[in-house]
């Protein structure tokens, strides 16, 4: 082997391992997580209850069915409605979401800003299906209970 090819191949070895140390998540960065956490595994549960309390009164959703944007006081149950009315119109059923490692997170001060990607198992007429390799976008702001959701956007890969 050349020296130039030595270098690139070391090179090359470089560019893709992994850093030496992580930096460890904040205790807000946990939290943040947590809340997104709670409010998926609750909307893999069905448990709306659960859900509504992982997110503010008022809520920005955008989500790939009609009417896509949802927003202000009663958002999130504007949303859960045409979630439902998609979903029967459609023959969706066992909807689940998987998430993967953040690839963003943000916090500053009482806001935070997470991008994540996702994939939405489902089955349509009872044949499973699902999109991979989506992304969820969600916006929290600390409050005296702790961190809620203030939006979430979905982008189907």
């Amino acid at each position: 082997m050349t020296r130039i090819q030595s270098l690139l191949a070391v090179a090359a070895l470089c560019a893709f391992q992994a850093p030496c140390t992580a930096r460890a998540a904040s205790p807000d960065e946990t939290t943040v997580m947590a809340t997104v956490s709670q409010f998926l595994d609750a909307f893999n549960k069905g448990d709306v209850k659960t859900m509504l309390a992982a997110g503010s009164p008022e809520m920005s959703i955008i989500d790939e069915f009609p009417p896509h944007e949802w927003h202000g006081a009663g958002a999130f149950d504007k949303w859960l409605s045409d979630y439902d009315v998609d979903a029967k119109k459609n023959g969706i059923t066992d909807g689940s979401v998987a998430l993967g490692s953040p690839t963003h997170l943000d916090v500053t001060a009482d806001r935070a800003y997470v991008v994540i990607p996702a994939d939405y198992a489902y089955k349509v007429n009872g044949k499973a299906t699902g999109e991979k390799d989506s992304i969820l976008t969600v916006t929290l702001k600390k409050s005296p209970d702790g961190w809620r959701m203030t939006g979430w956007a979905w982008a189907k890969h």
